[in-house]
């Protein structure tokens, strides 16, 4: 298998918080993302998840190609990245502010807040052909570009 691009430059470094514009009313807030414009790529997909039940986690990989930007739209939880060498939690918990996860990088989302929905806007439609789901392999992805 030839090593993917993607994982040789990406970095948790290049993974960032993003502050989205807030408008405030008095009868609620509304904060609104265009493509290309709060985020750095236009949106091909957009999926939440819901209902997580106490202690469990989601994602468990990494994307080819794929960006991801994810919000916690309502409630909290824990984004842990990891570009094979360099790893960082990120608590997200204001749905204004998301996460910028590049291609490349292993991602955990764990710590789901009771009643939380997390939102994510995605550079690429579905293609099962962009996921590492063995950490193993990821490593071995990461490690043979480094």
């Amino acid at each position: 298998m030839t090593a993917p691009q993607a994982h040789s430059t990406s970095s948790i470094e290049q993974c960032r918080l993003i502050t989205l514009p807030r408008h405030h009313h008095d009868n609620g807030n509304l904060t609104v993302v265009e493509n290309e414009q709060e985020v750095p790529f236009a949106i091909r997909r957009l999926y939440y998840l819901y209902d997580v039940p106490s202690g469990e986690e989601r994602g468990g990989h990494s994307h080819i190609n794929c960006c991801e930007f994810i919000v916690a739209a309502s409630g909290s939880f824990d984004v842990e990245i990891f570009d094979g060498r360099d790893r960082r939690t990120v608590t997200l918990n204001r749905p204004n502010i998301g996460l910028l996860v590049t291609s490349g990088i292993w991602r955990v989302l764990n710590n789901f807040s009771s009643g939380s929905v997390c939102l994510v806007m995605a550079s690429m439609p579905f293609d099962e052909n962009d996921y590492v789901r063995d950490f193993d392999s990821f490593l071995s992805l990461t490690s043979a570009k480094r």
